[in-house]
């Protein structure tokens, strides 16, 4: 099999479940917020800081994504999941503030050995087809993000908060199940570097036009994609008066319209072109935003059109990253991811801050307004090649 030309379904699907089972469990931090701000008396600065200490283990991506060229991919994709699976598990059962962060710490150093190296592997087994690929790859999940809201709940309706230490035989027994298929994919031309000369300043330099571009266009769009990831739940609590489980319930309806954005974007972007795709979001997304703050009586119908267009955009990027022509795929996918996620939390704190300021309802109005700047950046991704 040529894997520079076929698509593997069977291993694109394979490594898409292990990104399913991994994402269930890291989705849990959203629903169980209302709760955790209520148990640990934070306001939502201290609530939006959470996802700070998630994501601040993305800043060792380059040194994993330099890892992951000259080791095998998929045993860093095997590992996550289960340390996923345990930290995370244990959210409800954490005392204080600071037994809480140091579990989000160690949940993000898990999260970056499995999402640096796992991008790169649906590249190598997507032949021609990368943007299908990365869209089989998202589906995995947000299909979790979909998942993983519905079973947290079902968790804490059944045994309590403190009772969701009880879920972690299931992700453990699954990710062992992952084992025995993910070390059977072959990847021909996964082989060591350590004898090729690797000069990260070199690379990095040949490649910060995409980094600044992307930078721009991920930091405004941030703050939308954040309200509705982190405080989407906690909205409907404070600001509609809903109960905890119908905010857990919306919030897996958005990420399960996600699901569709995830999956069709990719295919779609092969087809019209990633500029065309990623203009659309950009324009669509702050109107749908304004209309689901304006518009109660309409809140889920709009809700979902939101989920399909604010995560439609991550599998086009990406295939946009994964698409260069390098020697290190693992060290460029992880400057991106750096990037992400560093700029994810910064709009998650800003975030935050804004609700305790001026309240959820009007920093949904602000996102909305901000994420508009992102359009330019759009336009410009594709005003030059980065091969």
């Amino acid at each position: 099999m040529n894997n520079n030309k076929n698509f593997q379904s069977v291993n694109v699907i394979i490594v898409s479940i292990s990104h399913f089972v991994h994402d269930i469990f890291s989705s849990f931090l959203a629903p169980l917020l209302p709760l955790l701000i209520e148990k640990l008396s934070i306001n939502y600065s201290l609530a939006s800081f959470l996802t700070v200490i998630q994501r601040l283990p993305s800043l060792l991506n380059p040194f994993i994504g330099i890892l992951s060229d000259r080791i095998r991919l998929r045993y860093l994709v095997i590992i996550s999941p289960a340390i996923t699976t345990v930290v995370m598990s244990l959210l409800g059962l954490a005392p204080n503030y600071t037994v809480l962060a140091i579990l989000l710490f160690v949940m993000g150093i898990s999260s970056s050995l499995f999402h640096v190296p796992a991008p790169v592997m649906i590249k190598k087994i997507s032949g021609d087809r990368i943007g299908k690929g990365m869209s089989f790859y998202m589906l995995g999940g947000e299909l979790a993000r979909t998942t993983g809201p519905m079973i947290i709940v079902g968790a804490v309706s059944l045994w309590g908060l403190e009772g969701t230490y009880r879920l972690m035989p299931f992700g453990i027994f699954a990710s062992l199940i992952l084992y025995y298929k993910l070390k059977k994919i072959n990847i021909s031309d996964e082989i060591s570097k350590k004898n090729q000369a690797f000069n990260s300043k070199k690379v990095l330099k040949k490649y910060l036009p995409l980094f600044i571009v992307l930078s721009g266009f991920l930091f405004f769009r941030a703050f939308m994609r954040s309200a509705l990831t982190v405080f989407l739940p906690t909205y409907f609590k404070d600001v509609q008066g809903q109960n905890y489980v119908y905010g857990g319930l919306v919030f897996a309806a958005y990420q399960l319209a996600g699901v569709i954005g995830a999956y069709f974007s990719g295919p779609i972007s092969d087809k019209i072109g990633r500029k065309k795709t990623l203009l659309i979001i950009s324009c669509v997304s702050p109107v749908l935003m304004v209309s689901f703050c304006f518009f109660k009586s309409f809140t889920i119908p709009i809700l979902m059109l939101l989920g399909i267009f604010t995560i439609a955009q991550t599998p086009i990027l990406l295939a946009i990253v994964n698409n260069i022509n390098t020697k290190w795929p693992s060290f460029i996918n992880s400057i991106y991811m750096t990037i992400n996620f560093l700029i994810s939390a910064l709009g998650a704190l800003i975030v935050g801050v804004s609700g305790d300021y001026f309240g959820l309802k009007n920093t949904f109005y602000f996102t909305a307004a901000v994420s508009i700047i992102s359009i330019p950046f759009a336009i410009k991704l594709f005003k030059q090649k980065y091969n």
